[in-house]
């Protein structure tokens, strides 16, 4: 078995409060070590383009990757729409979930998940 762990540059960041919410809910979900955090783009929302961001497992053409323990696969061809892309972690009062701050993005609609390239 072949351990195809990319050692090319890391396309997307966490902040540290990412990094933190992503180690409890795994912990929550007694996942198996088989599985990491998927980081990629899907067709759809009221941008073009939607975030997709869950527990899975390596599927063919994923690239993983190593980001401060936390293990994640992410689909070559979505590189392109990610490079550079940093994830956060808001727990406020006015915001509490994810965010995508994405250099890539020409444009983002209100609800923050949907974007067009």
């Amino acid at each position: 078995m072949s351990m195809d762990i990319s050692i090319s540059a890391i396309p997307v960041s966490f902040t540290e409060g990412a990094k933190k919410e992503l180690h409890k809910l795994r912990s929550q979900q007694e996942l198996g070590e088989d599985f990491g955090v998927r980081v990629g783009v899907e067709g759809g929302g009221c941008s073009g383009m939607n975030y997709v961001l869950g527990f899975d497992q390596k599927k063919d053409g994923d690239q993983e990757f190593d980001i401060d323990g936390i293990k994640v696969f992410m689909h070559k061809a979505h590189g392109l729409y990610l490079a550079g892309m940093e994830i956060e972690f808001q727990d406020g009062l006015n915001a509490r979930g994810f965010t995508f701050n994405n250099p890539n993005a020409k444009s983002t609609c209100g609800c923050g998940t949907s974007f067009a390239v």
